[in-house]
């Protein structure tokens, strides 16, 4: 098993003990589930985060609405300032830092209601009484990041899953949250097109029959038509994502060679010293510009942007998700949710 954190191994069995007590409470049926009026797709991870949980929660809701539901998202918020439960607004001032780095790069790129809440029943509630209308549409819940989350009753459980979750150790040594024993809990599994031939026997393993496999094909997107090249030959490279070596490693494959990486930790909030830092380190390494994720920008300030700019175009790459079998993935979730 693989270990992150190598004086997290003595506190893992006590971790793996919490698991087994809050499994033995969940088929006692404590938390109680509490059912929205609308069905819910949760879409979750077996990791702690860098699984991709947030481009398939937004192709799961792009593949809905281009089939006439009417979708929104549910979402904790992860490190967001703001308090109880609130609608994301694209355009309030410091929106990532209220909101949610995720939250608002999800609304920004579906234009969907995107509710935030640590209380994602509470959610459903404010946005179903917001999205009130005539009957007989189609609606539906998306609850992102959800697997974790046993207190809303779900018509379906997405779980994805990656090659590095199977040989992870449980946290605190190593990423994962869960025993790979929970895939019993999922309705459908998704992997990595590029992972799925050399990982799929084993996963199906832990499944319990009749669960679905999906393939997802995952590619970057730039704010700019020429892509990564808008930010010059070799630009400098910064992220604060849980699995920065992936998304180096996109590049790379793309063709994009980088005079310099820069990596913080997942949903870094930004300051002017981190930008002065990275400023630095592109001056030094004779960088041509900057290319950072869609996560990422959401965070940068109008300030921090124009001082990037004193060195070079700023590019953005958005991770896109795609499901291969998209007619299947259409069909599974209408048996469930129509």
């Amino acid at each position: 098993m693989r270990a992150r954190r190598w004086w997290g191994w003595p506190l893992t069995p006590v971790y793996s003990a919490g698991l087994a007590v809050r499994d033995g409470l969940r088929r006692l049926g404590v938390p109680r589930v509490r059912r929205l009026a609308w069905p819910v797709i949760s879409v979750g991870s077996l990791s702690a985060g860098g699984a991709g949980k947030t481009p398939v929660a937004i192709a799961l809701a792009g593949l809905l609405r281009e089939r006439g539901w009417t979708v929104d998202i549910l979402t904790r918020g992860y490190g967001r300032s703001g308090r109880g439960v609130e609608r994301v607004d694209v355009d309030a001032a410091d929106s990532a830092a209220r909101f949610g780095d995720e939250p608002v790069m999800m609304a920004r790129r579906l234009g969907v209601p995107v509710w935030v809440g640590a209380e994602r029943y509470a959610a459903g509630v404010a946005a179903e009484a917001n999205e009130a209308g005539p009957g007989g549409l189609r609606r539906v819940h998306l609850l992102d990041d959800g697997f974790q989350h046993g207190g809303v009753g779900r018509a379906v459980d997405v779980v994805l899953v990656t090659a590095e979750d199977l040989d992870e150790a449980l946290l605190p040594a190593g990423n994962r949250r869960e025993r790979l024993t929970a895939l019993l809990r999922a309705d459908a599994v998704v992997l990595r097109e590029e992972e799925r031939g050399r990982v799929e026997t084993r996963v199906r393993r832990w499944m319990r029959p009749g669960a679905a496999v999906w393939s997802v094909r995952r590619e970057l997107r730039f704010s700019d038509a020429a892509g990564a090249l808008s930010a010059g030959a070799r630009p400098l490279g910064f992220c604060g994502i849980a699995r920065a070596e992936g998304f180096w490693t996109m590049l790379a494959e793309m063709g994009c060679d980088l005079a310099e990486r820069v990596a913080f930790r997942d949903h870094h909030a930004y300051s002017m010293a981190d930008v002065e830092r990275i400023v630095a380190e592109a001056r030094e390494s004779g960088a041509t510009g900057f290319v950072v994720t869609e996560k990422d920008a959401v965070k940068l300030t109008g300030r921090m942007l124009e001082r990037l700019r004193a060195v070079g175009p700023v590019c953005v790459a958005g991770l896109e998700a795609r499901f291969v079998d998209e007619a299947d993935v259409l069909r599974a979730l209408e048996a469930r949710i129509g």
